[in-house]
């Protein structure tokens, strides 16, 4: 599932995926909210500075640190009018 969110003036807001083709609702403007990066110890961690937020970590998992990611982005940037 894909959570999209229209801020006033119409910008359309929401975590990348490819469940929706983004390019239908005009010309999309994609950027990095994170670096989701593997240690010296091969544990992940994702670094959240893009948007402001903190360095989540580290997972034993990739799958962990990305699953991480989508969670505080959906919950802290993704409603959020005044964040980057």
């Amino acid at each position: 599932m894909m959570q999209l969110v229209i801020k006033p003036g119409g910008v359309v807001r929401c975590v990348y995926a490819e469940a929706i083709d983004l390019s239908a609702l005009g010309n999309p403007a994609i950027s990095r909210a994170s670096h989701v990066e593997p240690d010296e110890q091969g544990r992940w961690s994702a670094d959240l500075s893009p948007v402001s937020g903190p360095v989540l970590g580290p997972f034993d998992h990739r799958s962990e640190a990305l699953e991480a990611e989508q969670a505080w982005l959906e919950a802290n940037w993704l409603g959020c009018i005044g964040r980057p």
